[in-house]
C-alpha cells in the first residue's frame, strides 16, 4: 500500500472561475523524492498546502486524502513538515539553538529529549559551529539549512518544500538540496519539492510530477520526463536541465536522457569522437564604437546599516548604461540588495559619490517622477489593495497604458483576484506591472525571476528588451538565475564582499568562470569552449 494516496482530489477557491485542483489521483510510496513542477498558477503550492492540514487554504474540498494508510485530518500535527519559499517568513525565534527546540517545545517534550534532539540534528546538519549564534547572523542558505533542521528534529515522515531555493545563490542552493537527498536516503523521510530551478533539483528525484491547470500531466523518472513533455507539447520542457534539452534535440529516440553535467558531458564526448579538435562558438564582434556616457556612475561607494556595523559596500564603483540589461550576480549576503537600495536612493552612502548621467538623463532624489523604479525581492511589500485591478489604477494616469501592461505582464484573469491570494510568479507578474506604470527611466529588478515559469520568463525577456530597445529604458537587475542571464542580458557582473570582482558581456564572464557558471558551460569546457547555452553546444556540433 501506498503512503500517500490522492483519489480524485479537486480543490477551488473561493468566487474562482476554474478549480485549483482538479481530479488529481496520485501514489507515492514511502520514502520517495518527489520533484513538483508546473507553470505559476498551475496548483503547485494549493497542492503542497492541501497536504498539511494546518496550512490548508480556505475552499471547496473533494476527494480522498490518506497518509500512512488513514485519513491525513487525523495524522497527527508533527507526521507532515513543510519548508516556506522566504527563509525568514519561518523562523520565530533568535538564535539559533532555540529555533531547533522551539517545535520540540512545542510538542511539549521532556528537556533532555530536546538537548539530545537539538544536537542530533545540528551533528547531522553541520551547523554545529554557529549552533549559539543569533539568527539574524546567518546567510540566506544557512537560514534555510536551519529551518530544515529544525522541522526534522520534529522527525516528520513526509516534508514538503514550496519553492525553499528560490532566494538562494546556486552554491547555497545547491547545498541545501544536498541536505534534503541526503535526508532522504538516511532517514527514510518522504520528500515532495515544488521548484522552478530544476537543473539541480531533478537529479536528486526519484519521480518528477507535472501540473498544468491543475492536473497531473506528467508522472515519469527524471531521465524519461523530457520525453514525456514534448509527447505532451508542454511549454515547461525549456526549463529542464541542460543535459535533457541537449540529448532531446540530437537524438530522435526516446531513450533516457542523460540527468547531470557529468552525464551530459559523456554524452557529448562521444557525440563528438568522431571529430577531431574541438568545436568553437563564434562570439559576436566587439564594438568599435565609443561607448555611450554612463546613466548612472557609483564611485567608490561605501555604506554600512550602522555605525558600529561592517560595510556592505566597499569601494563600489558600477556603471549604468543607457539601454543595457545589467545583470548582477552574487552569494547571499554580498550586498545586491544593498547596491539596488542605494541606486533608488533610498539608502545613503556613507562615503563615496552616486551621479547621474551627463545631460541630466536620471535624478537620484526623493520625489524624481518614476525616473527610477524598485521592483523589490518580495513583490508583496508593493500592494495596498484589496484586489490586483485597484492596485493598478492606483497607479496609473493612461487607461491604454494600464491596458498595454495588463497584456503585456498577462494578468488580465487576476485583476479581480487579492493580489496576496496569487501565486508567487503571479505576484512577480502584478508588482511588475507596477512599477512599470511609473514609466521610469531606469528599471531595478530584485530577483524577478524568482517563482516563474520557463515559459512566462521568455515572454518576460523579450519584455525587457522591448522596453530597452523602444521606449529607452535601463534595466538594473540582481539575479541568482544564472541561465536566465547568460541567454539575456548584455552585461553581466559579480559581486563579493562589496566589490564588483569581475564584468563583462556573458560570453566573456561566463567561460572565464569554472563553477559559478551555466550547466551548458559546465558541460561543454574544452568540448565547445565557447559555448555557454544549449544552442551555443547546438550550434557548435552542427557547424
Amino acid at each position: 500500500m501506498a503512503y500517500l494516496e490522492l483519489a480524485d482530489l479537486s480543490f477551488s477557491y473561493p468566487d474562482a472561475r476554474a478549480p485549483a485542483l482538479a481530479g488529481l489521483d496520485l501514489r507515492i510510496d514511502a520514502g520517495e523524492f518527489i520533484v513538483l513542477c508546473g507553470a505559476s498558477g498551475s496548483g503547485k503550492t494549493t497542492l503542497l498546502r492541501q497536504l498539511k492540514p494546518a496550512l490548508a487554504p480556505a475552499g471547496k474540498r473533494s476527494g480522498q486524502l490518506s497518509l500512512g494508510g488513514r485519513p491525513l485530518d487525523e495524522s497527527p500535527a508533527d507526521e507532515v513538515g513543510f519548508i516556506l519559499q522566504d527563509p525568514e517568513s519561518q523562523i520565530v525565534t533568535d538564535q539559533v539553538w532555540r529555533e531547533l527546540a522551539f517545535g520540540l517545545e512545542n510538542l511539549g517534550l521532556p528537556t533532555r529529549e530536546i538537548r539530545l534532539r537539538t544536537s542530533e540534528m545540528a551533528s547531522f546538519f553541520g551547523i554545529g559551529e554557529w549552533f549559539e549564534r543569533p539568527v539574524d547572523a546567518l546567510s540566506g542558505g544557512q537560514k534555510q539549512l536551519l529551518n530544515l533542521a529544525a522541522i526534522m528534529a520534529m522527525r516528520p515522515a513526509l516534508l514538503l518544500a514550496d519553492e525553499p531555493t528560490s532566494q538562494l545563490d546556486p552554491i547555497a542552493a545547491a547545498d541545501f538540496l544536498g541536505a534534503l537527498r541526503r535526508t532522504c536516503d538516511e532517514t527514510g523521510t518522504t520528500i515532495i519539492i515544488s521548484e522552478q530551478r530544476l537543473e539541480e533539483v531533478l537529479p536528486l528525484a526519484s519521480r518528477v510530477l507535472v501540473l498544468e491547470g491543475g492536473r497531473l500531466i506528467a508522472d515519469a523518472p527524471p531521465a524519461h520526463i523530457g520525453a514525456e513533455l514534448l509527447r505532451t507539447g508542454s511549454p515547461l520542457f525549456a526549463a529542464l536541465p541542460a543535459p535533457i534539452r541537449l540529448f532531446h534535440a540530437l537524438e530522435k529516440e526516446t531513450a533516457s536522457a542523460p540527468i547531470t553535467v557529468r552525464e551530459g558531458r559523456g554524452y557529448l564526448q562521444k557525440k563528438l569522437a568522431a571529430r577531431s579538435g574541438v568545436l568553437g562558438v563564434s562570439a559576436p564582434a566587439a564594438e568599435a564604437d565609443t561607448p555611450p556616457a554612463p546613466l548612472l556612475t557609483l564611485h567608490e561607494v561605501y555604506f554600512r546599516y550602522e555605525r558600529s556595523a561592517l560595510d556592505v559596500l566597499r569601494g563600489m564603483d558600477l556603471e549604468v548604461r543607457p539601454n543595457e540589461l545589467c545583470a548582477i550576480m552574487g552569494g547571499n549576503a554580498a550586498g545586491k540588495t544593498t547596491l539596488l537600495g542605494v541606486v533608488a536612493g533610498l539608502l545613503k552612502p556613507w562615503r563615496g559619490r552616486v551621479r547621474q548621467g551627463a545631460g541630466g538623463a536620471v535624478a537620484l532624489r526623493q520625489g524624481a517622477g518614476g525616473a527610477v523604479a524598485l521592483l523589490p525581492q518580495d513583490p508583496r511589500l508593493l500592494f495596498t489593495r484589496s484586489t490586483v485591478r485597484e492596485e493598478l489604477e492606483a497607479n496609473s494616469r493612461d487607461a491604454q497604458q494600464l491596458e498595454d501592461v495588463i497584456a503585456q505582464c498577462e494578468i488580465t484573469e487576476l485583476l479581480d483576484r487579492h493580489p496576496f491570494d496569487v501565486s508567487g510568479g503571479e505576484a512577480q507578474r502584478i508588482a511588475l506591472a507596477d512599477v512599470l506604470l511609473t514609466r521610469p527611466r531606469l528599471l531595478l529588478l530584485d530577483e524577478p525571476t524568482k517563482g516563474m515559469d520557463a515559459a512566462f520568463k521568455q515572454r518576460f525577456a523579450a519584455l525587457l528588451r522591448e522596453l530597452i530597445d523602444q521606449q529607452g529604458l535601463s534595466v538594473l537587475m540582481v539575479s541568482h538565475d544564472i541561465e536566465f542571464c547568460a541567454r539575456h542580458a548584455d552585461r553581466c557582473c559579480l559581486l563579493f564582499e562589496g566589490q564588483i570582482t569581475a564584468e563583462g558581456t556573458p560570453r566573456e564572464f561566463f567561460t572565464n568562470l569554472d563553477y559559478y557558471t551555466t550547466a551548458a558551460r559546465r558541460i561543454s569546457r574544452g568540448l565547445v569552449p565557447d559555448a555557454i547555452t544549449v544552442d551555443d553546444i547546438l550550434a557548435g556540433v552542427s557547424a
